[in-house]
């Protein structure tokens, strides 16, 4: 590990709702929440009054009556990152993206022509509210575990640095769910163990963790909470999966239509798959395929549920994807039936690249990869919708959510 604190997390602040606020005077100052049956995002105002990502409008406007209901402006997101961005890499050439509204950034190298680090991060702070117009927060430490925690602690709109010999006093007073990795599950295991805070996990040592937790999970969790994390900021990386969710409201889903959101999902996370792969220039297409499919499920009562199926050779044949994501789904159909089921996400995870050549046959090829790449050659041209299930005709896809492009 680095021996000065080199590495800032920057992350915007209720991203979707201050681009709303920026582009809306009259929301300013002012509760917002963004999406209607769902919330997509909500204001510090909003949040001030209990208001949560992916809470139920009807709960959200219970919560803060006087919040402003706006509805998504998915190509405004979409600008405004690319303008964030172009601010990050302006800042330094080492960037490594972890979703459209916040980063890793290395700036080791700087000191001679930007200033330390803390400068340089307070000199980004201004130079995205002057570009972009938008506030952002940063942390600044040695890790980027320890940067991402900064940055949580320190917003909204603020900067916290967290010196070498400060480390463990800044992160041991910190909730266990402040590890990465910690979600409500874990918390609830480490609670039973009687730890509360990083420091208590970091007290029990590593051998408990691993054999309540799991080697893995175990060794993970000991680490962090000693503040060891030796990953350095990497750019140019492939993403190593991809994925789609759909909040789906309070009401009843079937089982069929249940089964027809998925299929809709899995065709588009297949035509994402293939699409990034790139041409050889001889008619080979060069694409991604997948080895792991992972279901993710939001129940009624805010309790969620995960299930995987690791595919016994990697593909990016989609009734092959689509096979093993109706295996998980119809194992999840007893807690759905049980709950009620607010929101289904898909991930294609694992993913191999360019020794993956799907070569580009005609349209009398039998079905397989081949039939996938010609379809898809279909809708390039045509249009997605230009072919696709029956059981798509007319339906409503959702939101299309801004994302990173493939490489960074």
């Amino acid at each position: 590990m680095r021996g000065e604190a080199t590495i800032l997390h920057a992350d915007l602040d209720a991203f979707y709702a201050s681009v709303e606020q920026r582009d809306d005077p009259r929301l300013r100052g002012r509760p917002v929440i963004v999406g209607g049956g769902v919330v997509l995002a909500a204001s510090y105002e909003a949040k001030a009054c209990g208001v949560a990502t992916a809470m139920n409008g009807r709960q959200a406007l219970a919560l803060c009556p006087d919040a402003r209901v706006v509805p998504p402006r998915m190509d405004a997101y979409s600008e405004a990152s690319k303008a964030v961005f172009a601010v990050f890499r302006d800042t330094t050439p080492l960037v490594e993206p972890i979703s459209i509204d916040e980063a890793f950034l290395e700036v080791g190298g700087l000191a001679k022509i930007a200033g330390p680090p803390p400068e340089i991060a307070q000199k980004l702070r201004r130079q995205v509210a002057a570009d972009v117009g938008l506030p952002i927060t940063v942390g600044v430490a040695r890790t980027k575990f320890l940067a991402k925690v900064a940055s949580g602690v320190g917003k909204p709109d603020g900067l916290l640095v967290v010196a070498p010999d400060g480390e463990l006093a800044f992160l041991h007073p910190l909730a266990v769910e402040r590890l990465w990795g910690v979600g409500a599950v874990t918390a609830g295991k480490l609670h039973a163990l009687g730890a509360r805070t990083v420091g208590d996990v970091a007290a029990l040592g590593e051998a408990p963790l691993v054999s309540f937790l799991g080697p893995a999970a175990g060794r993970h969790l000991h680490a962090l909470a000693h503040g060891l994390d030796p990953r350095p900021v990497r750019t140019g990386t492939r993403r190593r999966s991809i994925g789609s969710q759909r909040a789906l409201g309070r009401r009843y889903r079937s089982p069929e239509e249940l089964d027809t959101i998925l299929a809709g999902t899995v065709d588009r996370l297949g035509r994402r798959l293939r699409g990034n792969g790139r041409d050889d220039g001889d008619g080979n297409r060069h694409g991604r395929v997948c080895r792991t499919v992972v279901l993710r499920l939001r129940f009624s009562d805010f309790t969620r549920a995960t299930r995987s199926h690791t595919l016994p050779a990697a593909t990016a044949h989609t009734p092959t994807l689509l096979g093993a994501a109706r295996t998980l789904l119809a194992g999840a159909l007893p807690m759905i039936e049980e709950k009620g089921v607010t929101l289904l996400g898909l991930s294609l995870a694992n993913l191999d690249g360019d020794d993956a050549v799907q070569l580009e046959l005609p349209f009398d090829a039998h079905s397989g990869p081949a039939l996938d790449v010609a379809l898809d050659a279909v809708r390039n041209r045509f249009g997605a919708a230009s072919v696709n299930r029956a059981t798509q005709l007319g339906r409503d896809h959702g939101l299309s959510v801004p994302r990173l492009p493939e490489h960074e």
